[in-house]
């Protein structure tokens, strides 16, 4: 069991790797040869689009053909999108880098399983510590990222065509981590893989929407905020060394914590950590509200990648209690595919709100949605207590 969560937590660092390398210069890669700086964003609005579009199937055709088999072709279909990006780059073609980007979303389309695989090897007195430590393999990414698309921007021209190189490089390092996963078949009766309640009862569920919604609201803040953060840093006069050091804290923010959120939600609740989650992320837009000095860009994103930890972790968890084993495909890949849609109109939409609002107006548009999620929280901790008394015997 914990060979296995090793293994899931060594390629999940590489996927996110490959994903922050996206993050950092995709943005700066579409200014470079986009017609309007409101397609600048495009590679990683792409990155998401891929996701959203590819999430459900891919849980659907992993029940099918098993989680190592899904897992990989992920992978090399990541090391395809980094070769696209980069004739994309060096042809000056934007369709052709968001292709690449497109596919780099399917690799994480596969990747967001992992997770989910974890808890599916780990006891139930280790799941949670096995999906944060899954999770906390994306410490890796904060260093490596970054770091990737900072030295290979300069490495050919035009720049950043090293940087997509290297991405697929690493995903291809991913797929040959997955080859030695062995995920033990789901224990279902023969017959009954297509059992469970209707889809509609499943996600209709209180614990369901409020786990989904949390995590959306994570999700969605989050690549937002980080998506702008490198265009709004290069606006205000910081060169791209800089950005990439305050991507790579704020992605440290976002899986540090991961070593020790499996605990405190054990030893707090799950409905307690995600509420801490929204705080911190009013946090991130005070911050945003003190300047834009490295400082001020470093702390908010740092508070930002902590909200994300605690409301991400915190909705995976509590989605976990909400469906059986036969019910896993269809709640899982629907939970996922509307964050990843999410997060697709958000990084769309960042490089225009940017421009429109400036970055500490555009972060305080955010707070309406947090006030929500918090409330969403709270009505299902209250719906609980109310319960209680109810199935006492």
């Amino acid at each position: 069991m914990h060979r296995q969560v090793l293994l899931l937590a060594a390629a999940q660092a590489l996927f996110q790797t490959a994903s922050v390398l996206v993050m950092t210069v995709g943005g700066l890669a579409g200014a470079q040869i986009a017609t309007r700086p409101e397609w600048a964003t495009m590679p990683i609005a792409a990155m998401f689009l891929g996701t959203a579009l590819t999430t459900f199937p891919a849980s659907m055709w992993m029940t099918r053909v098993g989680r190592r088999a899904g897992f990989t072709a992920g992978a090399l279909l990541g090391a395809a999108g980094g070769l696209a990006a980069a004739a994309g780059l060096w042809l000056g073609m934007l369709p052709l880098l968001s292709l690449g980007t497109f596919l780099v979303g399917v690799y994480q389309a596969f990747a967001q399983f992992y997770r989910f695989a974890a808890g599916e090897i780990a006891d139930e007195a280790f799941r949670p510590r096995a999906i944060s430590l899954v999770l906390a393999g994306g410490i890796v990414a904060a260093l490596g990222g970054p770091t990737l698309g900072r030295l290979g921007a300069p490495l050919l021209e035009p720049h950043y065509v090293g940087s997509f190189l290297l991405l697929t490089l690493v995903s291809m390092a991913g797929a040959g981590v997955l080859l030695g996963l062995h995920i033990p078949a789901a224990t279902v009766e023969a017959g009954k893989t297509a059992a469970g309640r209707p889809w509609r009862t499943i996600v209709s569920q209180p614990a369901y929407l409020v786990a989904l919604f949390g995590a959306a609201t994570g999700y969605g803040i989050m690549i937002l905020a980080m998506t702008a953060t490198p265009l709004a840093m290069v606006h205000h006069h910081h060169d791209l060394s800089v950005a990439a050091m305050v991507i790579q804290l704020h992605v440290l923010g976002m899986f540090l914590p991961s070593f020790f959120t499996g605990s405190l939600i054990a030893r707090f609740g799950v409905l307690r950590i995600m509420l801490a989650g929204v705080v911190l992320l009013a946090g991130h837009v005070l911050m945003t509200l003190s300047g834009v000095s490295f400082g001020s860009f470093a702390s908010a994103l740092v508070l930002l990648g902590m909200g994300w930890n605690f409301l991400y972790i915190g909705g995976t968890t509590l989605l976990t209690a909400t469906y059986t084993v036969a019910e896993k495909g269809r709640a899982q890949a629907t939970n996922d595919m509307t964050i990843f849609v999410v997060g697709l109109v958000c990084s769309f939409s960042a490089g225009g709100l940017l421009q429109a609002f400036g970055w500490q107006t555009l972060n305080l548009l955010l707070l309406p949605w947090m006030a929500i999620a918090g409330l969403a929280i709270l009505w299902l901790g209250w719906r609980r207590r109310r319960l209680e008394p109810a199935a006492a015997p």
